[in-house]
């Protein structure tokens, strides 16, 4: 069974361009996932891998989408391999059922990685030297009402809400919440 997986990064993302592919290539069951690829813990991913069985073909646009590191991807193709599961990456036309596939995924996930590093790295150099300059300050401060935030704070103290309700209220990330919580309880 051909079986495709799908990735963005976020909820707002769309994932009509890998879904078309997938048609093209006539795979018969799709799994989608819209979260960041920086680790394994994806619903989605899990559930295709626990799926899959000897014979089958994973399918992905780029190995991008399915991992975003070389120790993470090479850990998924080797499970793959071990329950009899090949891998094809479209994008870099690698095919995991030759060996010159298994060497090609090696090399661009190292190289893949390798650039990803490095980018952070230039950004880092970058955002020194403008803190240096004074032409680098960081990002606005995401603005929340004091007032709301404190009725909602001491809600959720008392247990009447979540944390989940509270960032929907403030429209703010959880990093973003508890962020304001350790600071407004002052222990920065």
């Amino acid at each position: 069974m051909k079986v495709g997986y799908v990735r963005v990064s976020t909820e707002e993302q769309n994932t009509i361009r890998q879904e078309a592919l997938m048609q093209e290539l006539e795979v018969e069951k799709i799994y989608i996932d819209k979260a960041s690829g920086k680790n394994t813990d994806r619903h989605e991913l899990r559930e295709m891998l626990n799926f899959v069985r000897e014979g089958d073909t994973v399918i992905v646009e780029s190995y991008s989408r399915l991992a975003r590191n070389t120790r993470d991807l090479l850990d998924i193709v080797e499970y793959l391999q071990k329950k009899g599961v090949d891998f094809i990456s479209k994008k870099e036309a690698i095919d995991t059922s030759t060996p010159v596939g298994r060497l090609m995924l090696t090399v661009f996930a190292g190289l893949y990685q390798f650039e990803r590093e490095a980018r952070a790295e230039r950004q880092a150099e970058g955002i020194f030297f403008a803190k240096q300059a004074g032409k680098y300050k960081g990002r606005k401060p995401i603005e929340i009402d004091p007032l709301k935030f404190k009725a909602l704070y001491e809600q959720w103290k008392a247990g009447k809400i979540t944390a989940v309700s509270m960032e929907k209220q403030l429209n703010v990330s959880s990093n973003t919440l508890y962020r304001r919580i350790k600071v407004f309880e002052g222990r920065k």
